[in-house]
């Protein structure tokens, strides 16, 4: 967790959520309230890093389905390891589209190792994220949340 957002921060990312799912590792769970305070000190660090002059906001670990459910003015788009006719890419060339002349605003959720549960998956279904998919392969969560991230700078960039 802490490697993926010191390279999410690297990447660009406004802000960064964690959430509690069915698969979420115990111990991480477990002491995702005291890790917060160093996922934000880690934060800082990768922003001056980067040289970027401003440093992404880590909301409190909340639960997912208070995440998903959460109204929100951006594009949501939650990588599926299920899903396989819409990419990443397809996703992002809808979100654009819609904003118009806009830069979308957007957020990606991405799943835990073991990836989402059946329910959860029903969950964004029914708030309206848009699934997408990496590709073919089966990634590590923080895979990836590098490769999403880089996907979606290369193209709005």
């Amino acid at each position: 967790m802490e490697w993926a957002i010191e390279k999410a921060t690297e990447l660009g990312v406004a802000a960064i959520a964690p959430v509690i799912a069915r698969r979420t590792e115990k111990h991480l769970t477990a002491a995702a309230q005291k890790r917060t305070e160093r996922w934000r000190r880690i934060v800082h660090e990768a922003a001056q890093q980067s040289r970027r002059c401003d440093v992404p906001l880590v909301y409190d670990p909340e639960p997912l389905a208070t995440r998903v459910r959460a109204a929100a003015e951006s594009a949501r788009i939650v990588l599926a390891e299920q899903e396989r006719t819409t990419t990443l890419r397809n996703a992002l060339e809808e979100a654009v589209a819609a904003a118009g002349t806009e830069m979308p605003a957007l957020e990606i959720a991405i799943g835990p190792e073991g990836g989402w549960a059946p329910e959860e998956e029903a969950l964004f279904d029914a708030n309206g994220w848009r699934a997408a998919s990496l590709g073919p392969r089966i990634l590590r969560a923080e895979t990836a949340a590098i490769a999403a991230l880089a996907v979606a700078a290369s193209y709005l960039e």
